[in-house]
């Protein structure tokens, strides 16, 4: 007897960009049964939060299905992620927020900020939207 309780069929998730569009999640096809315990793991970036999301409504998938055999007993619990910032400033200028507020907006703590940026792999998108960044990249910004 099929004792499942979610069924993933090639599901994907695209973020669009005003220079690109990212995939997050292609092609995952994944059955949970009854009892199982999953972890999903991964680096940043990689889609996990992206796929919690479309599981719970929160998100649209770009394509493919998702199957709750039994709807009315499948329950999913998740905590979302949380970061601390401004929606409507770039992360370069998340990033400076505190020198500005602290009056220490220097060359040298621009230059800074930047060398931290590439040391932790978000040189690329200094210039991108928090809404356009995994939420382990939200917090690497953090």
């Amino acid at each position: 007897m099929n004792n499942n309780i979610l069924i993933i069929n090639n599901i994907s998730k695209k973020y669009h960009n005003q220079k690109e569009e990212i995939t997050a999640i292609k092609d995952l096809t994944l059955e949970v049964k009854d009892g199982e315990f999953i972890a999903i793991v991964g680096p940043s970036g990689c889609g996990k939060s992206s796929l919690l999301s479309i599981l719970c409504g929160l998100e649209k998938k770009s394509n493919g299905n998702i199957i709750f055999p039994n709807p009315h007993k499948s329950k999913i619990g998740y905590m979302l992620q949380q970061d601390s910032l401004f929606p409507w400033l770039t992360i370069f200028e998340n990033c400076l927020i505190g020198l500005k507020i602290e009056k220490k907006l220097t060359k040298e703590n621009i230059q800074k900020v930047k060398d931290l940026l590439k040391t932790y792999g978000l040189k690329d998108f200094m210039n991108s939207y928090p809404k356009s960044l995994s939420g382990g990249m939200r917090q690497r910004v953090g």
